[in-house]
């Protein structure tokens, strides 16, 4: 067997985490501090796959390259593969055929956080060397993801792109694993009602041509971070993981908990409450920031509360009278009060944002 290879996708537009998405790409929105994508190439990289092709947009491409590099800062090879258009995940998979070559491989959806990685998965691969393996997870509301039956030998008997009646509460988690005949499967399926080449469709034929498509039940935690429930839900996922490390300054401040606070970072009569993280060159003076919070580089809060939630590089908060929650600010973003009378709420607010007054 050729050694195996990573495909990370990170084409899509990202229309749930807008106005965020519509100046950066989703798999760039941080959890704790670091892309969503990172995690992704860092789960191959500590399964022990090399060579990794990343699938990009033209229009944010060049975003993902510059922030990504030549995957030398996470001990791979990084190949950037462009998909003109987003006609699903079959279609990037042919895209994807000539870096791929004959070579088996691990498909990654580039915004989704697996815990533990993928160690035991490519351990299956290996040990039984199906012709397909994919990840599934037990959910609440299955009607909303690719669901698989499973039969009495255990393997997979068919699949359904979010079926009315799911048969089963087994959706699809965004990790499969495949030998080269996933080419030709793709090749041979028509587009769904959608549009696009469903890889949920290419395994079926796989599966109604008598390959062996085995299951992998996964143990740990998932995430999509598609929307802002997930990014918050993953945030606090990956930050209940950090240790305490403080290399910032403490100026009559205090850190709760498992509180990392990066090199520059100054706090000035500031509580933290952990776990929580706050990035490098960050001033936080008389202020509390709760658990689950990750605070970007270069961010400001002052006079304010917060907690829950996540900052991009760059934003304040300043002179809130209540506590800021479960918010995900872009970079740059400026939150504050003014003390001109009379007293009033004013915005200046992108497309489409969301704004609740609790």
């Amino acid at each position: 067997m050729n050694p195996l290879k990573g495909l990370i996708l990170s084409g899509g537009k990202g229309t749930r985490l807008r106005p965020i998405t519509h100046t950066s790409a989703k798999q760039l929105v941080p959890v704790a501090n670091r892309p969503v994508l990172f995690y992704g190439i860092e789960a191959m990289a500590s399964a022990g796959i090399e060579e990794i092709g990343i699938i990009i947009a033209p229009e944010t491409g060049d975003e993902i390259r510059e922030v990504a590099g030549d995957g030398s800062q996470f001990g791979v090879s990084i190949t950037y593969i462009v998909q003109d258009e987003p006609a699903g995940l079959a279609h990037a998979v042919l895209t994807a055929e000539p870096f791929l070559g004959d070579s088996p491989f691990v498909m990654y959806l580039g915004d989704n956080l697996l815990q533990g990685g993928i160690h035991d998965l490519v351990a299956a691969f290996t040990a039984s060397e199906p012709d397909a393996l994919i990840l599934l997870t037990p959910v609440d509301e299955p009607q909303h993801f690719g669901v698989a039956e499973l039969g009495e030998d255990g393997r997979v008997v068919a699949l359904a792109e979010k079926p009315p009646e799911p048969k089963t509460n087994l959706a699809l988690v965004g990790v499969y694993m495949f030998t080269p005949g996933i080419h030709d499967a793709a090749r041979a399926i028509k587009p769904s009602p959608r549009g696009e080449l469903e890889i949920t469709d290419a395994i079926q034929y796989l599966v109604d041509s008598g390959k062996r498509v085995e299951p992998h039940v996964v143990q740990g935690w998932w995430k999509d971070t598609g929307r802002l429930a997930d990014m918050l839900e993953a945030n606090r996922l990956i930050l209940d993981t950090i240790k305490t490390r403080v290399d910032g300054e403490l100026v009559e401040s205090q850190v709760d908990g498992r509180v990392v606070v990066e090199a520059g970072a100054v706090l000035t009569r500031a509580t933290v409450r952990g776990p929580a993280i706050i990035g490098a060159g960050a001033r936080l003076t008389d202020c509390y920031v709760g658990p689950y919070s990750a605070i970007g580089e270069e961010c400001v809060i002052e006079n304010a509360e917060v907690e829950h939630s996540i900052l991009l590089q760059g934003s304040s908060v300043t002179g809130l009278d209540g506590r800021m929650e479960s918010s995900l600010l872009g970079r740059d973003v400026k939150i504050g009060r003014s003390d001109r009378q009379p007293k009033a709420y004013r915005f200046m607010v992108g497309d489409t944002s969301e704004i609740e007054i609790l």
